[in-house]
């Protein structure tokens, strides 16, 4: 099977950084605006919606049974559409088993759900050992598993792209999706964390 991936040719993303450089230095942009409109895409726009997935699927059984069939169609229902959200598969967490995305060729990843990818998930060490070893690159990141519970590496390429479906954590019953979303972070849509324990702070509605 062959395993094509997409990744910008390196002399386009040197032009884009001299790009970058000559509009700040000619002062057309501002470097900190610039910096701000990159932590909100990569932080905010994108990880929120994927939060509204996670958390719609933990809510709603009917959603979640389309989501686990066709997570394109699902997420592009939500209005989650667009270069690099196409095909689209959802892995859900279990008791038994945890699952965790890398690309171990170069760096593809659903955008439209989880916003830019950080630079650690485009790193060499991460895409190497995510593979090798990832019980020892979970704990890197505060993930503690059981050891017997298993962990499934899921290579991402231009045609397949993954999202992680957390294990809903326990005390939530009864919770809104807008409550829920606040425990659904970008990493544990990754799968190198899990979801975020429930605790009055994270109960505020959004």
């Amino acid at each position: 099977m062959s395993h094509d991936h997409t990744e910008p040719p390196s002399d386009l993303e040197l032009r884009v950084k001299a790009l970058e450089s000559l509009l700040v230095e000619k002062g057309l942009v501002n470097p900190d605006a610039l910096n701000i409109i990159i932590d909100t895409y990569e932080h905010k726009v994108g990880p929120r919606n994927g939060a509204h997935v996670v958390a719609k699927a933990w809510t709603d059984q009917d959603f979640k049974q389309v989501l686990m069939q066709d997570a394109t169609e699902a997420v592009a229902g939500l209005g989650y559409c667009g270069r690099q959200g196409e095909h689209l598969q959802v892995v859900e967490n279990t008791a038994d088993t945890h699952n965790l995305v890398v690309c171990t060729l170069c760096s593809c990843y659903p955008w439209t759900v989880l916003g830019l990818p950080p630079a650690w998930y485009k790193s060499a060490p991460y895409r190497s050992r995510a593979v090798s070893d990832p019980r020892a690159v979970l704990r890197e990141f505060g993930t503690e598993l059981d050891p017997g519970k298993k962990i499934r590496v899921w290579d991402s390429t231009s045609e397949m792209r993954y999202l992680v479906l957390p294990q809903r954590p326990e005390g939530t019953e009864g919770w809104s999706e807008g409550q829920l979303q606040q425990l659904v972070s970008r990493n544990s849509m990754i799968g190198v964390e899990l979801a975020r324990a429930a605790d009055a702070s994270a109960r505020g509605e959004s």
